[in-house]
Formats: C-alpha cells, structure tokens, sequence
C-alpha cells in the first residue's frame, strides 16, 4: 500500500511539473522569447529530468517492472536540490521577468523539496560508492562552461551570477562558479551518504 501511494505521488507531481514547464514554454513562445534560452536555464533542465524521474518511477512502480535506475535518481535529486539551493540563497530577491508566479514556486521550491523527499523516503536498494556517485558532476561542470560561452556569443546569461558585466566581472563570476561546484560535491556527498545510511539493512531491488 505504501509503495502504491509513493508511485502515485510521483505520477501526480511529475505531472503538475510537466504542465508548470508546458505552461511557461508557451509563454516564453508567446512573448517571442528564444526557446534556445529557455532550455538554457539549469532550473528548467534539471526539472525536465525530474519530470522524466518522477512519472517513470511512479507507472514502473505501478506496473510492477522495476525501477528507475539508482545512480540516474540520485543524479536528479542532486541538481534539484542545488537548484532550490541557489534560488533560495541567490535569486529569489531578484525580477525573473516573465516566469510565472505558480510556475517558479512549482519549480524552485516545490519540486527541489518533492525529489529529495522521494529519495529520503524510497532510499536506494544498493549502496552508491563515492566514485559511481562522481558522474553526477559531469552536467553541471558542462553546463557552466557552455552558459559562459553562449554567454558571451549571445548577450545573454540565465543567471545574474553568470553574468560578467555585473560588478566584479569575471572575477565575480569565478568565485560564484566555485561557489556553485563546491555546493555541488557538498550536496552530491550528502545525498549519497543519506541515501546509503536510509538503506542499510532493506533488501536489494532491482533498478
């Protein structure tokens, strides 16, 4: 009964995340905005992979046919929860144009808060080691470089912190990079001890 009611949960805020990013894309298309831009921003890709997470784990669960795999869950849970870190500690005092209210509290706080708590909750069958648990930076440390670049061909940066024309310039930059890459590995190792330490002593399942 517990497992019917987490797969549930998962299909039901999978799909009020799905329409939040359906919902803003038509806007974005709306006010003529760059569709590039939008797949540019970290917050909309890591909740398009929560998304994918979410309804896969929640029909598999139903369905009877495993699991999401383990690593690829903790790797989500990861960027999410960065994602609501960063809103909360750099970017909520700041105008986020044309996002919408609800859809910034879907995908800034709610979502972040609905991915660890799934992984808090349903904690991996198998222990994940230190090293497997280090392909999750490979998104991240690529997608910093390829922000800064479109960046500087385009004119336009998704986040103030990645935008040199800012005071501090690059310098600035460079220290919210390293900020941002050490709360990465921070919350990485967080997330895989806490996942770890919830499943000691439950029996393996299959991913």
């Amino acid at each position: 009964m517990r497992d019917r009611v987490l797969n549930v949960l998962r299909l039901c805020f999978g799909l009020l995340a799905a329409v939040a990013l359906g919902v803003q894309a038509h806007r974005s298309a709306t006010l003529d905005l760059s569709m590039v831009s939008f797949f540019s921003y970290f917050t909309n890709l890591s909740n398009m992979a929560g998304v994918l997470v979410l309804l896969a784990g929640g029909a598999l669960g139903l369905l009877g046919r495993g699991r999401v795999p383990e690593l690829l869950r903790g790797a989500v849970v990861l960027y999410l929860t960065v994602t609501g870190l960063v809103y909360l500690v750099a970017l909520s005092g700041y105008d986020l144009g044309p996002l919408l209210p609800w859809v910034n509290t879907v995908v800034h706080r709610l979502m972040p808060l609905v991915l660890l708590a799934d992984w808090l909750a349903d904690p991996p069958g198998r222990p994940i080691g230190r090293q497997r648990a280090l392909c999750w930076l490979l998104f991240p440390l690529l997608y910093l470089p390829y922000s800064l670049i479109r960046g500087a061909v385009t004119d336009w940066y998704p986040y103030p912190f990645l935008d040199p024309r800012h005071p501090g310039g690059y310098s600035r930059v460079a220290v919210a990079c390293t900020l941002v890459t050490l709360a990465f590995v921070g919350v990485g190792e967080l997330i895989r001890w806490a996942g770890n330490r919830l499943g000691e002593g439950r029996e393996p399942r299959p991913s």
